[in-house]
Formats: C-alpha cells, sequence, structure tokens
C-alpha cells in the first residue's frame, strides 16, 4: 500500500486530497479545500498580490499537519495558470518548500489538462468513450479529448475568476458585460476547438468547482452533496437556465443558496457562463458531473 498526498493549487482555491493506492485500487482518506483566491490581479498585474500569497501559504501550513497526522509517504504539489503567470511565483513556491519541503511544480496547460482527465474518466465505462472532459478553473479552462488516453489537449484562459475581474465584476452583471464575457469566451473556444475535436465526443464531463455547483444547481440540492453531485448527468437546458439565474442574482442571494461555497459567490456567474458556451460550442446535450478530477489524477500518478 502507499499512502500520498496530492495537492492541487489553482487560482481561486488549494486542495488536497490523502489516498491509499493499492494494487489499481483507490481509498480516499482525505479530501479538504481552501479558498485563497491566489490568482487575486495576476490577470491584470502578472504578479502575486503579497495577501493572495499569504491566504495561500496559511492553508499550506494546515495542510502539512494534516500530512504529518496521516503517515503520508508520497506528497506531489501542482501549481496551475495563476502560478504560471505570476512574475514573482518564487515568493510563493519557496513558501512551500519550506513549509512542505517538496518542490512546486508549475505545470503547462496540457499536462494539468492530462492530470484532469485521468481522475475524470477512471471511473467511467470505456463505451461511454471518447470523452472530452472540461476542467473550468479560475484562471483557465482545459478541454482534453480522448477514449482511453489522452489523445489532444488545450488550455486556454477563460477561468471563472479571470472572467469575473475581466468582465462581470458586478453582481448581477450588466447585459454589456455580460455580452463582452460571450465574445471573449467564444474566441477562447474557437482557438480550442482548433487543436481539439470537441464536437465529436460521446461524452461531455466536467469537472471541479464551477461544474460541480452547476449541477447541485441543476438538481435543486439544498446543500452541497459531493455524493449526490458525483457521475450526475445534467442536461444542456438546465446549464442554459442556471446559467440565467446566477446572472439575474445579487450576492447576498447566491451566498444564500445553500449549496453554495462563500469564496464562489463572486465568480460562480462567470464561471456558469463559461460553461453554457461549451455546452453551445459541443452541441452536447448533457454533461455529466464528476467530483474526480485533476486532483485525484495527481494522486494516481504517485502510485507509480
Amino acid at each position: 500500500m502507499s499512502r500520498v498526498a496530492a495537492i492541487d493549487c489553482g487560482t481561486n482555491s488549494i486542495r488536497l486530497l490523502i489516498a491509499d493506492i493499492t494494487d489499481g485500487k483507490f481509498k480516499e482518506v482525505l479530501r479538504t479545500m481552501e479558498i485563497v483566491r491566489l490568482g487575486q490581479g495576476v490577470d491584470q498585474n502578472k504578479s502575486f498580490h503579497p495577501d493572495a500569497i499569504n491566504r495561500t501559504l496559511l492553508a499550506v501550513e494546515k495542510f502539512a499537519q494534516l500530512i504529518a497526522s496521516k503517515g503520508v509517504e508520497k506528497i506531489r504539489f501542482c501549481a496551475t495558470s495563476a502560478t504560471r503567470d505570476a512574475g514573482n511565483r518564487e515568493l510563493f513556491t519557496d513558501g512551500v518548500e519550506r513549509i512542505l519541503g517538496v518542490k512546486v511544480e508549475v505545470i503547462p496547460g496540457e499536462q494539468e489538462a492530462a492530470l484532469s482527465f485521468i481522475g475524470a474518466t477512471k471511473e467511467l465505462s470505456q463505451s461511454d468513450g471518447p470523452f472530452l472532459v472540461v476542467d473550468i478553473g479560475g484562471g483557465s479552462t482545459e478541454f482534453v479529448f480522448g477514449s482511453k488516453t489522452v489523445e489532444s489537449a488545450k488550455s486556454v484562459n477563460i477561468g471563472c475568476v479571470r472572467m469575473s475581474e475581466r468582465h462581470l465584476n458586478l453582481q448581477p452583471p450588466t447585459m454589456a458585460s455580460i455580452a463582452e464575457a460571450i465574445i471573449d469566451i467564444d474566441i477562447a473556444i474557437t482557438q480550442a476547438a482548433k487543436e481539439v475535436p470537441i464536437t465529436e465526443a460521446k461524452s461531455l464531463v466536467a469537472v471541479a468547482g464551477t461544474a460541480t455547483t452547476v449541477a447541485a444547481a441543476a438538481l435543486k440540492l439544498d446543500n452541497y452533496d459531493r455524493h449526490l453531485i458525483h457521475l450526475s448527468r445534467i442536461s444542456a437546458t438546465s446549464v442554459y437556465q442556471v446559467a440565467a439565474i446566477f446572472q439575474s442574482m445579487n450576492k447576498d442571494q447566491l451566498a444564500n443558496l445553500g449549496y453554495m461555497h462563500p469564496g464562489r459567490v463572486d465568480v460562480i456567474t462567470a464561471g456558469a457562463l463559461v460553461l453554457s458556451r461549451i455546452m453551445a460550442a459541443t452541441g452536447a446535450s448533457e454533461f455529466i458531473a464528476s467530483e474526480s478530477d485533476i486532483l485525484d489524477g495527481i494522486a494516481w500518478s504517485l502510485s507509480k
């Protein structure tokens, strides 16, 4: 048995998964998340804000205590979009190494996509393939196509935090800002479609907090329940309806939704808009919401 710790540090959140992996079998020991908004202002300034670094390193210290208490043998720490874009990333990565004793891997978008694909498709039947896995993060969105393995992948900069800071900084947003965001999102999806056959998948699988929150809304859950959300099938019509509902609400109304994480209140409208534009561009009639994603992919990578 190998007990591993996987850490995924994105633009909006940092997440920890501790798991036992034995002979190709996966047993979750602990899974937790902190919304730290590491990517605060990175789209505009191309550097980390000191407050964002401090918030994130505090979360890393919490994770270090959990890892120490669980007898972990291997750790892998992957950082994605915001860290790729920040010119002063060493202030963050050096702090992580000091706390955890491991180097931060600032992985390229294509590797991020591949890890998301592994995590998202492990539990799915091969008869549901080929798959298009879509990972809407804070800074970027990954498009990954394949059946058993990744055949093509593309990362584009249309994450929920980036789109919120760039366009949808009022809640509810104006119609003009929504129109501007749609243009930006559609251009990026078109770029992705040049390298990834986004209309040819049998199953569209969407991972990460935006997709699972939209699923919770579509399922009309009173509270966030990852077990009810995982592998649920959400129709395109429901996605369009949820996106429109989020656009009509103010921050207090969003915050009062039982399934809404407080750290997603100011970015979920942008995230849902990105997902709705992906549904339109792919022509998919539904998406499969997966609670297994890049974090699970990182854990699986440690079993080799």
